[in-house]
């Protein structure tokens, strides 16, 4: 049955042109399975907007952008009938390249094709929504810096982190998960429904987006020296096994710092107060994913 389809292209994600994107569309989608409507956002929260209208009437709403595209759009679209697409343009890409959706556009737009829809899991904190990663410390505050940044890409986000973290402090964390009470001085907290925030650096490397749980990823301090060594741990997937990480799975979390600060959700930083509560919402948004491995 032939379906109908809305891509929703931010023009300014990741810094990079998309000006070519709908001839792409028009050249490499199966039009007789799908049928393409293009639109382009004009301001934040407009793909928001765009996709709450379009869940009446069209089965699948594409983001074509990065995280914070993808945010809006599944914000809209978690808890309908209708699915997430995505052709990823954003600086690190975390949950497309989790769910196996090509970086090439052409390539992402011919995964599209298969319309092969998986369930995967949600989540909030503090009532906003969240589907790859958010956090509190370090990457949420250098999630701040970056925002701040002229130019896009890994390379800006790593030269923000080597420069930020010379002066950044470890704060002290209550956390409860389940029930069960934590406290610890974390260098950073990341809340992780996949494995990765982006550009394949995995901080939780046995996260599902299908499990029905957030894993709770607490940086413990460590020695400035070893830095390259915890990024090293994230790109071959042993940041699990490092003593200064602590992972512990949960559904309902709350948080409790002693000052308010940056938090990030998908990798869009925002001030908060000291407490959050975080949740997941078990297999909550259709997406249309790419060779991904359902768990």
């Amino acid at each position: 049955m032939k379906r109908k389809a809305l891509f929703v292209i931010n023009p300014v994600a990741g810094g990079k042109s998309k000006a070519h994107v709908p001839q792409l569309i028009q050249k490499h989608l199966d039009k007789s399975a799908i049928e393409p409507t293009i639109v382009f956002t004009e301001e934040a929260g407009h793909a928001n907007w765009l996709a709450q209208e379009a869940i009446k009437t069209y089965p699948i709403i594409v983001a074509v952008g990065g995280d914070g595209t993808i945010n809006e759009v599944a914000s809209a679209v978690v808890g309908s009938e209708s699915a997430l697409g995505v052709l990823p343009f954003g600086s690190g890409n975390g949950l497309s390249r989790f769910l196996g959706i090509p970086m090439d556009t052409i390539e992402a737009i011919k995964s599209l094709n298969h319309q092969r829809i998986e369930q995967i899991d949600a989540a909030q904190l503090n009532g906003q929504w969240f589907f790859n990663m958010a956090g509190m410390g370090f990457d949420a505050h250098i999630s701040q810096v970056f925002a701040q940044q002229g130019t896009r890409g890994f390379v800006t986000y790593f030269k923000s982190a080597v420069r930020e973290i010379v002066s950044y402090r470890s704060q002290l964390y209550h956390i409860n998960i389940d029930g069960k009470v934590y406290e610890r001085e974390a260098f950073m907290l990341s809340f992780a429904n996949s494995s990765q925030y982006g550009n394949n650096a995995h901080v939780s490397p046995k996260a599902s987006v299908q499990d029905g749980l957030l894993d709770v990823c607490i940086i413990k301090p460590f020695p400035l020296y070893r830095f390259p060594e915890m990024g090293l741990r994230m790109f071959f997937k042993t940041a699990d096994q490092s003593k200064f990480v602590e992972i512990i799975k949960g559904k309902h979390i709350t948080v409790k710092r002693s000052v308010a600060g940056a938090v990030h959700v998908d990798g869009e930083p925002q001030i908060q107060g000291e407490e959050a509560e975080i949740n997941i919402i078990p297999r909550s948004l259709n997406v249309v994913v790419g060779q991904y491995q359902a768990s």
